[in-house]
């Protein structure tokens, strides 16, 4: 006769052990640590996160993929070509934005930080190709995966002159991140000072690990 006991301990030996908490790569479940990398659903405009081998199978920039993988690239823009016109006709109403290439759409988007998160922008083309024409460094942002982050100081410098942005080509999940991040310390009408603090850490953090790309650098 069987008893309680046996159907217990036969239940116990046949459970399987439980799997290791933590994230799972969107692609094929395999584990992946709290710093991974991102891959782009261009059509759906998503990030996921994958582990490194199903990274790789999306690094070729040249093939017609579903999905793009996200470089780790830097490069700080010095002396961009961004003056107090150019940046007015964008309409952005805040001091800092990012924008990139959309392939799925075929123009370039613009997003910029808020209480809710990143918020699109309706960007002006007109503007925009005026800048992309002013300075050629526009075009080594790769479509869907890097973007071009810009902050344009709250003041005008002592001569009363425009005063010069930072301007960086980061990888778009250095973008959302941002706002993300921004987005959870987001006080009152401007952010407050705690969302200030935080975007000068950030910015020094780019800059900081950014290779210094000057004017004229081809494409």
């Amino acid at each position: 006769m069987t008893s309680a006991y046996d159907v217990l301990a036969r239940i116990r030996n046949n459970l399987q052990a439980p799997e290791p908490a933590g994230e799972r790569c969107e692609m094929c479940s395999e584990s992946i640590a709290d710093e991974h990398q991102h891959v782009v659903n261009v059509a759906g405009r998503q990030l996921m996160c994958v582990c490194r081998a199903c990274y790789l199978l999306f690094t070729d920039g040249n093939a017609d993929l579903r999905y793009r993988a996200v470089p780790d690239r830097y490069l700080a823009f010095e002396d961009f070509a961004l003056d107090r016109r150019a940046w007015e006709a964008l309409q952005i109403p805040v001091g800092v934005a990012f924008f990139f290439t959309n392939s799925a759409l075929g123009r370039t988007v613009a997003f910029y930080p808020g209480p809710a998160g990143a918020c699109e922008s309706e960007l002006d083309l007109d503007g925009w190709n005026a800048i992309r024409g002013a300075d050629s460094r526009v075009s080594l942002l790769a479509d869907d995966v890097e973007a071009l982050l810009v902050r344009v100081p709250e003041n005008d410098d002592a001569d009363g002159e425009f005063a010069q942005p930072q301007s960086y080509l980061v990888p778009i999940d250095a973008c959302y991140e941002f706002v993300g991040r921004l987005r959870m310390l987001w006080r009152g009408f401007d952010g407050g000072q705690e969302a200030r603090q935080f975007i000068d850490s950030f910015f020094s953090q780019i800059d900081a690990r950014a290779l210094k790309t000057p004017p004229g650098t081809p494409p």
